[in-house]
């Protein structure tokens, strides 16, 4: 049976008279007993919230919205309203435990799927969604019917799901210097998330990225917080409607998310959750503006950054939550917390943290802790640690944000998307990604103006990045890191070698394809399409701006073809500037493309002429972000001084100018790192390309695991991601004992016969529960036993391991061409996790061969 909408039910217990309250106020300053003495100090060195800017909200509140919030928070329990500031992940929580534990929202984090399985279809994902909504409607033994909210990080469109449209990240979106046409991708990344029965998405990302080695620089617009402003408000009325208008957060709108409060782009040396050491002028003046685009067009949520301010967390920051945010800049919306990021704070767990609630969070985003962190929480309530003023105002804003998104009044996520389904990966929303990603191109240098390419070329299309629509998208695609995924996965998507085949096609030229550049016609020209590979968050962040550092593969293939007299275009793909100078200098045109998504043809709507040699479309892209000249210009942006870049902001030449850029750049810089001999890692954070993981079951052919690892499974073997030091940066594997099993990690033949006499295999390892069976560790096929061993590390915690690479082999040529690098294996039931996997030349050994 139907469920009855929840303003009806609430509509109608308002007739028994229960009175209106008004909207709690947050509790005056009152530490909770467990914060920080850095935080309940810090307070005297603030400027004060009224040196920060207002901002005229253009929502007032409903006077029916706020009774029925009002309302129905009188009718809760304790119980209810803890339930409803928190935040589940689909993996750890049913929808029998959103009926339990009256659980306000869901998340699907990156490279999470319903049912785990990434070919997920529409009717999967709505079939999901209406599960957990029925869950929150069900009124029986006195419950209050408050419908749940899930939300999503569609941050270049709704790339969770196959079959997306995949637009270009932020970066990329900011070269175009179109902040209007951000309002047609806000519309259309809406539709689509709607489509699949989720009405939140946790975006956009408003941060101004000041030191490019942070692995979230792509998510940033710009380095000009006024650039970062004006995209914030027009993707912000693209995503939720204009407020007053019909369609604000109607059908086919979802709710929004400025993120990440505060200065999550100004981390010390682009540390990914790192400190922000900067002055409160600085953390205004420069970090702010994104939010005050994004609250003058009706943002409905703000997420807390995992990052700290001068050394206090962001989760727990009273002051800049609550008396910045939302007393000084009015924000009446819900703030809500980041992947565990409570249990970031000093004094809290991922279980239990008054201290971010009493500081202004509004929703925790916990992953698989959430029951504990329900218990604790409402003990601390009952307790008095966290007021019940605070945590009313907590639930009202969870509540008001769910009567404005019309949760209330719309019935089921499926009866919702009702007439969306073809808007999946619609030809209209690809055509506004494709505009995005043509205006998005940044022509760095055109010499003796070899584009736009011409009629009856014969053009050799090569590199790794040509035909692979994965590579193009980067991280948050499909999988959180972006890895794992084959162009098959894209099915609306076209690669740039898709694109330069019909284009060059068209004008009656030819292309031959050669990820190496090898060819068996003369070319004309030759487009070599390279670049970074696909990453998320501090899994990007890099210790220098050297593109390939110590191991050039793409440079030496732009060397080679030039050697043999072809003119050389490069297509670069990247979330930030990189120091590319040699690169630059083996081409004779250069193109940076940044991360242009699923529609890879909109590269050759501005590379490749018309029939009589003209440009079809002109570039128009000019960079968001100074390009570096030397690989150590870290902090590059013109209110840092010195201010030196090899391009300044704004640089970009185009077609009508007729200017070919630069013949020479000067390469001859410090900071370039030399080969490493010294160490190869194979797992560090991730899975590190070239690897691969490979599961195998005795009797059972090897698999290759693909995504992000959140979990496969095959009968006598589970791999899924763990958290160590951070998420999602370590692998559990799970062996059933039903059969022999081994997770092994493979690759190129390794030489690693330099290692033999003081090398070691070093990684992190924990075991909960003694092996029931054989517990093996092996190199190269070759096998030591670690079941006695490993009895005295169960409960222990992460060790570090090192094992002498010789207990794999007695002489340096069996070392050569090793393929499987690593390698454990059970022959009965075990648990165990691992990260952190790599060879070192030299090395101290802390486990023996036996």
């Amino acid at each position: 049976m139907r469920p009855q909408p929840a303003r009806t039910v609430l509509l109608t217990l308002l007739l028994t008279g229960l009175a209106a309250c008004s909207d709690p106020e947050p509790p005056s300053a009152k530490p909770a007993r467990d914060a920080p003495v850095q935080e309940r100090e810090a307070v005297t060195r603030y400027l004060g919230m009224e040196a920060w800017p207002e901002v005229r909200h253009p929502l007032p509140r409903l006077e029916n919205d706020e009774e029925l919030v009002a309302s129905l928070l009188a009718m809760m329990s304790v119980e209810e309203k803890v339930g409803q500031v928190i935040q589940a992940e689909i993996r750890h929580a049913t929808p029998d435990d959103v009926r339990a534990y009256h659980l306000g929202s869901i998340l699907n984090g990156g490279g999470s799927f319903p049912n785990q399985d990434k070919y997920a279809s529409l009717d999967d994902w709505l079939a999901l969604a209406d599960a957990y909504y029925e869950a929150s409607m069900d009124a029986g033994d006195g419950r209050q019917p408050i419908p749940v909210i899930w939300g999503t990080d569609a941050v270049h469109g709704h790339a969770n799901v196959r079959g997306a449209t995949v637009f270009p990240h932020n970066i990329g979106l900011g070269a175009m210097h179109h902040p209007e046409l951000m309002r047609d991708i806000g519309e259309s990344t809406a539709r689509e998330v709607r489509a699949t029965g989720i009405d939140w998405t946790f975006a956009p990302s408003v941060a101004v990225a000041q030191d490019d080695r942070w692995g979230r620089t792509y998510e940033s617009y710009s380095e000009d917080p006024d650039e970062v402003r004006a995209y914030a408000r027009e993707i912000v009325l693209g995503l939720q409607g204009r407020p007053g208008e019909p369609d604000f957060l109607g059908p086919q709108r979802v709710v929004a998310t400025a993120k990440h409060f505060l200065g999550d782009g100004a981390t010390e040396s682009g540390d990914d959750q790192g400190d922000a050491q900067v002055s409160e002028e600085e953390l205004r003046d420069v970090h702010v503006p994104g939010y005050l685009g994004s609250l003058e067009a009706g943002v409905q949520s703000v997420m807390a950054s995992f990052s700290s301010w001068n050394g206090a967390k962001m989760h727990g920051n009273r002051y800049l939550l609550t008396d910045v945010l939302k007393k000084r800049m009015g924000f009446d919306g819900l703030v809500i917390g980041d992947w565990n990021g409570h249990g970031q704070i000093p004094g809290c767990t991922n279980a239990s943290c008054p201290a971010a609630i009493n500081a202004g969070l509004d929703l925790f985003m916990v992953v698989d802790d959430w029951k504990a962190l329900y218990e604790n929480t409402l003990e601390q309530v009952n307790s008095g640690d966290i007021p019940m003023a605070r945590l009313d105002d907590a639930v009202s804003r969870v509540l008001r944000v769910k009567v404005r998104a019309g949760l209330f009044d719309r019935g089921r996520p499926s009866e919702r998307a009702a007439g969306l389904r073809d808007a999946f990966g619609h030809p209209d929303h690809r055509a506004v990604a494709r505009q995005a990603v043509r205006e998005s191109l940044v022509l760095i240098k055109n010499e003796n103006k070899l584009l736009p390419i011409g009629p009856g070329r014969h053009v050799l299309v090569a590199g790794e990045g040509a035909d692979d629509i994965g590579k193009q998208s980067g991280g948050w695609t499909i999988s959180w890191q972006g890895t794992g995924n084959v162009n098959s996965d894209f099915s609306h998507g076209t690669s740039i070698l898709d694109g330069l085949r019909e284009a060059v096609g068209a004008i009656g030229g030819t292309v031959e394809f050669s990820v190496e550049g090898k060819w068996t016609q003369q070319p004309d020209v030759a487009i070599v399409v390279y670049g970074e590979n696909p990453y998320a968050e501090y899994q990007g962040d890099l210790p220098t701006l050297e593109f390939e550092p110590g191991n050039k593969r793409s440079l030496p293939l732009l060397e080679q073809l030039g050697e043999a007299g072809i003119p050389v275009v490069s297509v670069f793909l990247t979330g930030r500037p990189l120091w590319i100078s040699r690169e630059i200098n083996a081409s004779n045109a250069f193109v940076v493309a940044w991360l242009p998504g699923s529609e890879g043809s909109g590269v050759a709507d501005v590379l490749v002429g018309d029939e009589n040699g003209e440009a079809r479309h002109d570039f128009r892209g000019r960079l968001s972000f100074s390009w570096p000249g030397t690989p150590l210009q870290f902090r590059l942006n013109p209110h840092h001084e010195p201010y030196e870049p090899l391009f300044e902001l704004g640089y970009g030449l185009t077609y009508a100018s007729g200017e070919t850029g630069p013949a020479n750049i000067d390469a001859q810089v410090s900071g370039i790192q030399p080969m490493n001999r010294d160490s190869i890692d194979l797992y560090s954070g991730r899975l590190l390309p070239p690897w691969a993981v490979f599961i195998t079951p005795e009797g059972s052919p090897s698999m290759m695991l693909s995504g992000s690892l959140a979990a496969h499974a095959s009968g006598a073997i589970t791999v899924r991601t763990a958290d160590r030091a951070m998420q999602e940066d370590s692998l559990n594997v799970r062996f059933s004992g039903s059969k022999p099993a081994a997770v092994q990690i493979t690759g190129p033949g390794l030489d690693l016969g330099e290692y033999l006499e003081e090398g070691i295999l070093s990684f992190m390892f924990l075991q909960e529960q003694p092996a029931e069976g054989a517990l093996r560790l092996g190199v190269g096929g070759a096998l030591i036993d670690l079941s006695v061993q490993s009895a005295a590390w169960v409960g222990q915690g992460w060790q570090q391991l090192s094992v002498p690479v010789s207990c794999f082999a007695d002489n340096a040529e069996s070392l050569v061409g090793v393929n499987e690098a690593f390698r454990i294996e059970s022959t009965g039931k075990a648990e165990v996790s691992f990260g952190e996997v790599r060879f070192l030349k030299t090395g101290r050994p802390n486990l023996s061969c036996e």
